[in-house]
């Protein structure tokens, strides 16, 4: 196949799996994301486009991150079978009294789990926990839950392990763990307050009332843990936490992120409880995607934006916070924060060595908050929304909204003016 062909070729089948990716179906099928991300990078064989050797080398498929990503949700799996959410969320809201004691703790706990565990993972973990104690005490569980959404989207902006992202930002950047938090966790934390205001004012009357009398002091019951042989999960709640701490502790030494997320996956995995039920809990429709959007994206990279002569896009090269986060920010609701980051790193690549760390990070910073501005815009808001839904509770794109826009556009102005006046 000539250049030519190639590149058009290249183009209709990028632009199917990503016209699929943002509408998340296919009409009269029902694939999803993951789906859609396999048969674009199938496709991207059947043609001719990139060969298998090609495409399943390290220039194509990022395994660390795969590995990293991979290790991460063995590790929270197992918190999460072991009950310790449950447990952590009923110690955190024992006390809570008014709705705005709880909007404030499940905004401080979400953002704070976040910020090191992968935001998805816990927000299928906390959201029913959520729910069930907004309904014994009485409360409006519509601005928790929303709240909760957007709290784990802007906590997991704080380190490279908080969303799938910044993980791949981490590995291809060269930036360590430590200097990713201490240039971003700053920003978390302050958008984790704007979080509360936002939702606080536009929900004020509803988080006027007060708890009801015969208000229960029954905590969450715990996920996933089935009545029998309750030590055996015990036992795993208490290895399950020392793991993770230990895990957090060790990427700030500097060490490989994907070896010692793999060393802490295969010790939890040698314990009493089946390994079946820690397998179920990773997330592979999510690893099945990256692969697949590995493959298209590296088949785009080579027959078509290799001629678009980036090295010349002073427009965006010279403005790389900006500039950047506006594109991203744009891109990422259009076509999800992943899809968007894959998309974008041969422009960080283009950008001079004294921004381009600068650039790395203001990539995962606003491709992370855009996640906030619809409930499409990240899965942690659709797990959300859909245990939501489950549960009884309807959360419309409009209620969402009403939160989201105005955060969105209040956290990106914070992240953006922070590059600009915060040196380090």
């Amino acid at each position: 196949m000539d250049g030519a062909a190639a590149e058009w070729t290249t183009w209709i089948v990028f632009a199917g799996t990503y016209a699929g990716l943002a509408i998340g179906k296919i009409p009269g099928l029902h694939i999803d994301r993951a789906g859609i991300a396999l048969a674009g990078a199938t496709l991207m064989l059947v043609t001719g486009q990139i060969t298998f050797r090609d495409a399943m080398s390290r220039e194509s498929i990022d395994y660390p991150t795969l590995a990293l990503l991979f290790g991460m949700m063995i590790v929270v799996g197992c918190l999460r079978l072991s009950g310790f959410f449950a447990r952590l969320a009923g110690a955190a809201m024992a006390r809570i009294r008014s709705p705005r004691a709880l909007l404030a703790a499940t905004i401080a706990l979400a953002g704070a789990l976040s910020a090191f565990l992968i935001n998805d993972v816990v927000c299928l973990a906390l959201s029913p926990l959520v729910l069930h104690l907004a309904r014994r005490l009485r409360f409006d569980p519509v601005p928790h839950l929303v709240a909760l959404a957007t709290a784990a989207n802007i906590g997991s902006v704080g380190t490279i392990t908080g969303n799938p992202q910044n993980i791949y930002i981490g590995s291809h950047s060269g930036i360590s763990y430590l200097r990713f938090a201490l240039r971003l966790l700053p920003v978390a934390t302050i958008g984790l307050v704007i979080n509360y205001l936002v939702v606080a004012v536009v929900y004020r009357r509803s988080l006027a009332a007060t708890a009801d009398t015969q208000r229960t002091t029954d905590e969450p019951a715990e996920d996933d843990v089935p009545p029998q042989n309750r030590a055996v999960h015990r036992a795993l709640r208490r290895k399950a936490v020392a793991v993770a701490v230990l895990t957090i502790a060790l990427f700030f030494t500097g060490l490989p992120l994907e070896v010692v997320a793999l060393a802490a996956a295969a010790f939890l995995l040698l314990g009493r409880v089946k390994s079946a039920r820690i397998y179920a809990q990773v997330d592979w429709g999510l690893l099945m995607m990256f692969v697949g959007l590995f493959v298209v994206v590296h088949a785009f990279q080579v027959h078509v934006v290799s001629r678009w002569g980036i090295a010349g896009w002073h427009w965006l090269l010279d403005s790389p916070v900006d500039r950047m986060s506006l594109l991203s920010a744009g891109l990422s609701n259009l076509v999800s924060n992943v899809p968007a980051v894959l998309l974008l790193e041969p422009v960080v690549a283009a950008i001079g060595p004294s921004e381009r760390e600068t650039a790395w990070l203001a990539l995962a910073m606003s491709s992370t908050l855009a996640g906030n501005l619809t409930v499409l815009g990240s899965v942690a808001n659709l797990i959300v929304v859909e245990n939501a839904r489950r549960g009884g509770v309807e959360i419309s794109f409009w209620q969402y909204c009403k939160i989201g826009v105005p955060l969105t556009l209040l956290t990106l102005a914070l992240g953006i003016a922070w590059f600009d006046f915060v040196r380090y």
